[in-house]
């Protein structure tokens, strides 16, 4: 039973250790790309279910420039014909509480069918550590009035 219990807790010991050593990475920090575990499509607010099947995020590269958090996001296009687009950043703190809410423009984008495409960002404050991109259709037919 001795034999049994220092097995156990060397095994307790090395998950332990592993564990300890593992570098977490958040959606606000990091000087170098999120894992491939990382759920990047968390980061992508579609309100459009038609339209979240036609894209999702990628890849997503975060550092630091001048205490500001600069990002790069890459968007891909599931869909085989050009859409017409429209997107933001919209930034949180560590508690998720908006900074600077509402202030960041809506900008184009026309995104080819299949196509991959970088949106870079920097944060609008140093309070910012997480963010979220908001992507919207821009509909191309003649409106009535």
């Amino acid at each position: 039973m001795s034999h049994f219990i220092k097995l156990v807790f060397v095994i307790f010991v090395s998950v332990y250790m592993m564990l300890g050593c593992a570098k977490p990475v958040t959606s606000g920090i990091g000087s170098s790309p999120m894992t491939v575990s990382d759920n990047y499509q968390a980061h992508l607010k579609l309100d459009n279910p038609k339209l979240a099947k036609k894209l999702q995020i990628t890849n997503i590269i975060t550092r630091k420039n001048n205490d500001l958090l600069q990002l790069n996001l890459e968007l891909s296009s599931k869909y085989k014909k050009s859409q017409t687009l429209q997107y933001h950043f919209e930034w949180f703190d560590d508690q998720g509480f908006a900074v600077e809410a509402g202030k960041a423009p809506w900008k184009p984008l026309d995104l080819h069918g299949f196509a991959v495409i970088n949106l870079d960002a920097l944060a609008p404050s140093v309070r910012a550590s997480k963010f979220k991109v908001y992507v919207r259709e821009v509909s191309t037919k003649a409106q009535r009035f």
